[in-house]
Protein backbone atom coordinates (compact mmCIF):
# COMPACT_ATOMS: atom_id res chain seq x y z
CA UNK A 1 0.00 0.00 0.00
CA UNK A 2 1.43 3.35 -1.17
CA UNK A 3 2.10 5.72 1.67
CA UNK A 4 0.87 9.72 0.55
CA UNK A 5 3.43 11.81 0.57
CA UNK A 6 1.39 14.26 2.67
CA UNK A 7 1.88 11.65 5.55
CA UNK A 8 5.67 12.52 6.13
CA UNK A 9 5.05 16.41 5.26
CA UNK A 10 6.66 16.32 1.73
CA UNK A 11 5.63 17.03 -1.27
CA UNK A 12 6.87 14.56 -3.90
CA UNK A 13 7.90 16.46 -7.52
CA UNK A 14 6.68 13.62 -9.80
CA UNK A 15 6.87 12.45 -13.49
CA UNK A 16 4.87 9.83 -14.84
CA UNK A 17 5.59 8.37 -18.60
CA UNK A 18 3.02 5.59 -20.20
CA UNK A 19 3.70 2.94 -22.27
CA UNK A 20 -0.32 3.77 -23.61
CA UNK A 21 -0.13 0.14 -25.56
CA UNK A 22 0.45 -1.89 -22.36
CA UNK A 23 -2.33 0.28 -20.34
CA UNK A 24 -4.18 -0.10 -23.43
CA UNK A 25 -3.64 -4.01 -23.69
CA UNK A 26 -4.12 -4.57 -20.08
CA UNK A 27 -7.65 -2.13 -20.07
CA UNK A 28 -8.84 -4.69 -23.26
CA UNK A 29 -8.16 -7.55 -21.29
CA UNK A 30 -9.75 -6.83 -18.19
CA UNK A 31 -13.28 -6.00 -20.57
CA UNK A 32 -13.02 -2.12 -19.79
CA UNK A 33 -12.71 1.88 -20.43
CA UNK A 34 -10.28 3.64 -19.38
CA UNK A 35 -10.74 7.15 -17.74
CA UNK A 36 -7.11 8.90 -18.40
CA UNK A 37 -8.14 11.87 -16.29
CA UNK A 38 -8.63 9.54 -13.14
CA UNK A 39 -5.91 7.85 -13.97
CA UNK A 40 -3.96 10.86 -13.49
CA UNK A 41 -5.22 11.98 -10.35
CA UNK A 42 -4.75 8.50 -9.06
CA UNK A 43 -1.13 8.62 -9.83
CA UNK A 44 -0.38 12.62 -8.89
CA UNK A 45 -3.19 14.42 -8.53
CA UNK A 46 -4.05 16.40 -5.27
CA UNK A 47 -4.97 13.93 -2.75
CA UNK A 48 -2.20 12.23 -3.31
CA UNK A 49 0.23 14.85 -1.75
CA UNK A 50 2.09 14.73 -4.46
CA UNK A 51 3.08 17.77 -7.17
CA UNK A 52 2.90 16.09 -10.76
CA UNK A 53 5.84 17.58 -13.20
CA UNK A 54 4.60 15.99 -16.72
CA UNK A 55 2.63 13.15 -17.68
CA UNK A 56 4.12 12.11 -20.63
CA UNK A 57 1.84 9.59 -22.71
CA UNK A 58 4.41 7.73 -25.52
CA UNK A 59 1.92 5.95 -28.62
CA UNK A 60 2.42 4.01 -31.74
CA UNK A 61 0.48 5.08 -34.68
CA UNK A 62 -0.94 3.12 -37.94
CA UNK A 63 1.38 3.41 -40.91
CA UNK A 64 0.73 7.17 -43.20
CA UNK A 65 -1.10 4.40 -45.66
CA UNK A 66 -4.20 4.11 -46.77
CA UNK A 67 -4.57 1.07 -45.90
CA UNK A 68 -4.38 2.17 -42.23
CA UNK A 69 -5.91 5.74 -43.21
CA UNK A 70 -9.17 5.23 -41.21
CA UNK A 71 -7.63 3.60 -37.68
CA UNK A 72 -4.71 6.08 -37.97
CA UNK A 73 -7.37 9.02 -38.07
CA UNK A 74 -9.05 7.63 -35.14
CA UNK A 75 -5.71 7.25 -33.43
CA UNK A 76 -4.90 10.93 -33.92
CA UNK A 77 -8.13 12.34 -32.73
CA UNK A 78 -7.74 10.36 -29.26
CA UNK A 79 -3.98 11.94 -29.01
CA UNK A 80 -5.68 15.28 -29.51
CA UNK A 81 -8.08 14.98 -26.92
CA UNK A 82 -4.88 13.68 -24.41
CA UNK A 83 -3.31 16.76 -25.55
CA UNK A 84 -5.84 19.15 -25.08
CA UNK A 85 -6.35 17.59 -21.40
CA UNK A 86 -3.09 18.43 -20.86
CA UNK A 87 -1.29 15.42 -21.11
CA UNK A 88 2.09 15.48 -23.25
CA UNK A 89 1.97 13.20 -26.07
CA UNK A 90 5.09 11.58 -27.92
CA UNK A 91 4.20 9.38 -31.49
CA UNK A 92 6.05 7.46 -33.16
CA UNK A 93 4.48 6.14 -37.08
CA UNK A 94 4.68 2.47 -37.14
CA UNK A 95 5.29 0.40 -40.07
CA UNK A 96 3.88 -2.46 -42.22
CA UNK A 97 4.41 -5.81 -41.06
CA UNK A 98 4.01 -9.54 -42.25
CA UNK A 99 -0.11 -10.41 -42.76
CA UNK A 100 -1.42 -7.49 -42.74
CA UNK A 101 0.02 -5.84 -39.35
CA UNK A 102 1.60 -3.14 -38.68
CA UNK A 103 4.60 -2.68 -35.37
CA UNK A 104 5.19 0.92 -33.76
CA UNK A 105 7.70 0.36 -30.73
CA UNK A 106 8.16 3.27 -28.73
CA UNK A 107 10.08 1.62 -25.50
CA UNK A 108 13.14 3.24 -27.03
CA UNK A 109 11.84 6.13 -26.91
CA UNK A 110 10.33 6.46 -23.66
CA UNK A 111 13.69 5.07 -22.30
CA UNK A 112 15.69 7.63 -23.32
CA UNK A 113 13.14 10.41 -22.54
CA UNK A 114 12.59 9.10 -18.83
CA UNK A 115 16.63 9.23 -18.14
CA UNK A 116 16.95 12.77 -19.97
CA UNK A 117 13.62 14.17 -18.70
CA UNK A 118 14.88 13.26 -15.27
CA UNK A 119 18.10 14.86 -15.48
CA UNK A 120 16.14 17.90 -16.84
CA UNK A 121 12.93 18.28 -14.45
CA UNK A 122 14.61 16.67 -11.30
CA UNK A 123 11.62 14.73 -10.33
CA UNK A 124 11.94 13.06 -6.71
CA UNK A 125 9.58 9.98 -7.85
CA UNK A 126 9.29 8.63 -11.25
CA UNK A 127 6.25 6.54 -12.22
CA UNK A 128 6.43 4.06 -15.14
CA UNK A 129 2.84 2.89 -16.20
CA UNK A 130 3.64 -0.23 -17.97
CA UNK A 131 3.77 -4.01 -17.12
CA UNK A 132 6.89 -4.50 -19.96
CA UNK A 133 9.92 -6.24 -18.30
CA UNK A 134 11.98 -4.84 -21.07
CA UNK A 135 11.29 -1.35 -18.88
CA UNK A 136 13.28 -3.34 -15.44
CA UNK A 137 16.71 -2.03 -16.93
CA UNK A 138 15.71 1.20 -16.69
CA UNK A 139 13.98 1.44 -13.10
CA UNK A 140 17.12 0.11 -11.69
CA UNK A 141 19.49 3.28 -13.56
CA UNK A 142 16.52 5.66 -12.38
CA UNK A 143 16.94 4.54 -8.68
CA UNK A 144 21.18 4.38 -9.17
CA UNK A 145 20.06 8.67 -9.84
CA UNK A 146 18.29 8.51 -6.24
CA UNK A 147 15.38 8.45 -7.94
CA UNK A 148 12.02 6.77 -6.86
CA UNK A 149 10.98 4.59 -9.25
CA UNK A 150 7.20 3.18 -9.03
CA UNK A 151 5.20 0.99 -11.64
CA UNK A 152 1.74 1.23 -12.01
CA UNK A 153 0.49 -1.88 -13.53
CA UNK A 154 -2.09 -4.73 -12.98
CA UNK A 155 -0.23 -6.83 -10.36
CA UNK A 156 -1.46 -9.91 -10.97
CA UNK A 157 -0.09 -9.53 -14.63
CA UNK A 158 2.97 -8.02 -13.98
CA UNK A 159 6.38 -10.37 -13.54
CA UNK A 160 8.69 -10.32 -10.70
CA UNK A 161 11.38 -9.06 -12.77
CA UNK A 162 9.72 -5.37 -13.51
CA UNK A 163 8.28 -6.07 -10.00
CA UNK A 164 11.54 -6.45 -8.37
CA UNK A 165 13.17 -3.42 -9.96
CA UNK A 166 10.75 -0.83 -8.80
CA UNK A 167 10.89 0.55 -5.23
CA UNK A 168 6.66 0.39 -5.75
CA UNK A 169 4.38 -1.41 -7.62
CA UNK A 170 0.70 0.47 -8.13
CA UNK A 171 -1.99 -1.90 -8.61
CA UNK A 172 -4.39 -0.53 -11.16
CA UNK A 173 -6.63 -3.61 -11.37
CA UNK A 174 -9.35 -2.13 -8.57
CA UNK A 175 -9.26 1.24 -10.88
CA UNK A 176 -10.41 -0.93 -13.75
CA UNK A 177 -13.68 -2.15 -12.64
CA UNK A 178 -14.74 2.14 -11.61
CA UNK A 179 -13.63 3.59 -15.15
CA UNK A 180 -15.81 4.96 -17.58
CA UNK A 181 -15.38 5.40 -20.95
CA UNK A 182 -14.99 8.98 -21.49
CA UNK A 183 -13.16 10.02 -25.11
CA UNK A 184 -16.02 10.21 -27.65
CA UNK A 185 -15.23 7.94 -30.80
CA UNK A 186 -11.81 8.10 -30.08
CA UNK A 187 -9.90 3.88 -30.91
CA UNK A 188 -9.05 2.26 -27.76
CA UNK A 189 -5.01 2.31 -27.53
CA UNK A 190 -3.43 0.26 -30.29
CA UNK A 191 -0.52 -1.86 -28.73
CA UNK A 192 2.59 -1.28 -30.87
CA UNK A 193 2.99 -4.89 -30.87
CA UNK A 194 1.82 -6.37 -34.13
CA UNK A 195 -1.35 -5.55 -35.27
CA UNK A 196 -3.47 -6.63 -38.17
CA UNK A 197 -4.42 -4.25 -40.71
CA UNK A 198 -8.56 -2.77 -40.72
CA UNK A 199 -9.26 -5.07 -43.92
CA UNK A 200 -8.27 -8.35 -41.01
CA UNK A 201 -11.58 -10.26 -38.82
CA UNK A 202 -11.33 -8.88 -35.32
CA UNK A 203 -13.35 -7.13 -32.98
CA UNK A 204 -12.16 -3.75 -31.74
CA UNK A 205 -13.18 -2.23 -28.43
CA UNK A 206 -14.02 1.61 -28.92
CA UNK A 207 -14.22 4.50 -26.69
CA UNK A 208 -17.68 5.80 -26.55
CA UNK A 209 -19.52 8.70 -24.78
CA UNK A 210 -20.96 8.00 -21.21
Amino acid sequence: MRKKDSDIHVRSRVLVLVDESNVGSSVRTAGRGLDWLKLRNFLAGPNTGRDLIEMVVYAGLPPAIPTWQDERDKKNKFVHWLRSNGFMVVTKDGAPAEEGRYKANVDVMMAIDALELSIEMRPDVVILVTGDADFAYLAIKLRRHGIRVEVASVAANLGNILRSAANDVIDLAPLFRTFEIKVPDAPAPVSHRAQPASGGRRRRPRFRPS
